[in-house]
């Protein structure tokens, strides 16, 4: 436990999601590495998700899903105050400092059950557009923690408690930014790692394979491919490489991601946002194509700073064709520096300290009242850049 810090208790709450859950983690293991009790609010999804939040208690909530019509909108109120009943009670029997929230529907009732018994809050948003129970709660809460400068539909009034943190990563992704990017000779294996979720997965499965195989002969002799996909894609996934005679290793679960990640010279998958904190905090560059479907576009909004900066290609999917890949592809694997130049932009704009300075953050939140001043990357409304809030 760090000097002067006196121990408290935290409740984090998020959706079951990775995208939610991981930076969720990632805050738990600082706070508890600083001396804290920490303990979890989620759903069934969330709670049974590996190697997360070993040494926290976990308890599961309603999640209160807003969707379906009027019957939909009935079930998710009571849902949520069902959930918010729950949470006062476990907030009487053991009063948290703060309670955090890191989006997705099994955080409302938790963040308006500690708003009502006057507990400090705070929420956490990981994309670059807000999230739906973000935006319900912005107003109640006391700060609101992003991971971009640029916030699309957050409010311009809630300026004064915006802190730019960046978004928590594992510490075994940390661990890379201080290796250097893999060495690429002109004639070296070229190694690219592939990932999509589960809404991903399938289109990435069609596009890529077909891709490389329009690469010249002597590039396509360099490859050494890892990928994830969908069971039922991986067996014609994998005579498509054996056709071609591209070197690949498939998988529906990559648990060792952190490792593939450090040797990869090239990532190509979809535009989340622990990918995005995870790419460059390493420093890899990227091929990214945005989920089209994804709730108010956040992925296209997430990549673009990357793609801005030069550490990533953006591919819209509908113009993610076998064709346009490999076009990418030669741009940046047929010259070794072009690559490292964009591995090292990547890196440029990662945030490292992100679980440090959203622990800073969360200690002052619980230790202070909301009128006093906080000092973590905060960014104050007369100097917010342009298109930071909406």
């Amino acid at each position: 436990m760090s000097a002067g810090i006196i121990s408290r208790h935290f409740v984090l709450a998020a959706g079951g999601t990775g995208g939610h859950m991981i930076p969720a983690h990632a805050l738990a293991e600082e706070l508890i590495d600083r001396g804290h009790k920490v303990s979890l609010i989620s759903d069934a999804r969330g709670a049974n998700i590996p190697c997360l939040f070993d040494g926290a208690e976990i308890h599961i909530m309603p999640a209160g899903r807003v969707s379906g019509g009027p019957v939909g909108w009935f079930r998710a109120a009571r849902n949520i105050w069902t959930g918010r009943s729950m949470a006062r009670r476990l907030y009487r029997g053991d009063r948290p400092a703060a309670v955090v929230g890191f989006g997705g529907y099994p955080a409302l009732p938790a963040l308006l059950g500690a708003h009502s018994m006057g507990i400090p809050t705070l929420v956490h948003e990981q994309n670059a557009v807000l999230g739906r129970v973000n935006r319900l709660v912005a107003r109640k809460v006391d700060a609101i923690a992003t991971a971009y400068p640029n916030v699309e539909r957050l409010k311009r009034q809630y300026g004064r408690k915006v802190h730019l943190v960046g978004n928590p990563v594992r510490e075994q992704v940390l661990a890379l930014r201080s290796e250097p990017f893999p060495l690429l000779t002109e004639d070296g294996i070229f190694r690219v790692l592939v990932t999509g979720g589960s809404q991903g997965a399938t289109i990435l499965s069609t596009v890529v394979p077909e891709g490389l195989s329009m690469l010249p002969q002597e590039f396509r002799r360099r490859l050494q491919v890892t990928q994830q996909c969908r069971a039922e894609d991986i067996e014609r996934v994998r005579a498509q490489y054996a056709q071609f005679g591209i070197p690949a290793e498939l998988a529906t679960y990559l648990p060792d991601l952190p490792a593939r990640l450090a040797w990869s010279h090239l990532f190509i998958g979809r535009a989340g946002a622990s990918t995005i904190a995870e790419l460059t905090a390493a420093g890899r560059p990227a091929i990214l194509i945005p989920l089209p479907i994804a709730t108010d576009d956040h992925q296209t909004a997430n990549a673009r700073e990357m793609a801005r900066e030069g550490g990533a290609r953006m591919i819209p999917q509908s113009q993610f064709t076998p064709s346009e890949l490999a076009a990418q592809m030669q741009h940046l694997g047929l010259d070794p520096m072009a690559l490292a130049n964009a591995a090292a932009h990547a890196r440029a704009i990662g945030r490292p300290d992100a679980s440090r300075d959203l622990a800073d953050l969360v200690e002052r939140i619980g230790r202070t009242p909301a009128a006093d001043p906080l000092t973590v990357g905060q960014i104050r409304t007369e100097s917010v850049p342009n298109g930071a809030f909406a």
